[in-house]
């Protein structure tokens, strides 16, 4: 097993289940240190991610809270020197139209899938400059680049993910930290699998849910899958990819090619 990561941090917000695990795994295999963040226990988490010999920490902040963030990256300074590669992943999701939109809805929505990616990146960045390397990978969607009905929050808040990405690309360029956002399309997560169970619950044959989803959208009729962003997130950690610079990286079955 290669390790190019060996001796690298790395904190991945929303990574106790879904994409934030595909990606802390990747991240664990190729030798990096891990710090997961998430609700509840995460005991089992930490154990599937040590198996791969690095240092692996927790920290439970509710990314909502600038405040908890704050507390999440002076743990990791604590604990672990600090954060070398920075994976902003944590996301909520809400679908009304706009003028029934709960406004509570929206604010957490703008405040977990928008406001913690600006906080934890200015957090980071002091330090990554001091070691004169570092990674911020912000997942964002394709939704960060084409609306769709009923998601108005989550349309803004990653269409926001990657116009911060761009700045803060920019005002890295020349140094040795990048700054670049991935756009999954449909991923089999919790809040896809629920979009499924919605269609199920009008009596669609389950396979055919799944299917009618996916044609919508996404003309693999494959979902991507987290294993398959934690190697997208490597080559942006890797030399090969010291030149993406502020890019918005689609990985999406063809979704924005149409």
């Amino acid at each position: 097993m290669t390790t190019p990561l060996s001796g690298k941090t790395a904190l991945v917000t929303g990574s106790t289940s879904g994409i934030g695990l595909g990606i802390a795994l990747s991240l664990a295999k190729a030798g990096a240190n891990l710090i997961l963040n998430g609700f509840g226990d995460a005991s089992a988490v930490i154990a599937e991610v040590q198996q791969f010999g690095g240092k692996v920490g927790h920290h439970p902040a509710d990314v909502s809270d600038p405040a908890q963030i704050a507390d999440m990256l002076a743990y990791a300074e604590r604990e672990f020197g600090g954060v070398d590669i920075l994976v902003n992943n944590a996301g909520i999701q809400h679908v009304a139209a706009v003028e029934d939109f709960p406004v509570e809805r929206w604010d957490l929505i703008i405040a977990i899938n928008l406001s913690s990616v600006f906080h934890a990146t200015r957090l980071s960045l002091p330090g990554m400059r001091a070691k004169g390397w570092g990674r911020i990978i912000n997942v964002a969607s394709v939704h960060g680049q084409v609306g769709s009905v009923g998601k108005a929050a989550y349309v803004a808040a990653k269409h926001g993910v990657i116009g911060l990405t761009k700045v803060v690309g920019l005002e890295t360029a020349t140094s040795n930290v990048t700054c670049n956002a991935i756009c999954p399309g449909w991923v089999l997560t919790p809040l896809v699998q629920k979009q499924i169970d919605d269609r199920i619950a009008t009596g669609v044959d389950p396979q055919q849910a799944q299917h009618d989803l996916l044609a919508e959208k996404q003309p693999s009729l494959e979902f991507v899958t987290p294993p398959q962003l934690g190697e997208l997130v490597l080559f942006l950690c890797s030399e090969a990819g010291s030149q993406v610079r502020g890019a918005a990286w689609n990985i999406d079955g063809g979704w924005l090619a149409q």
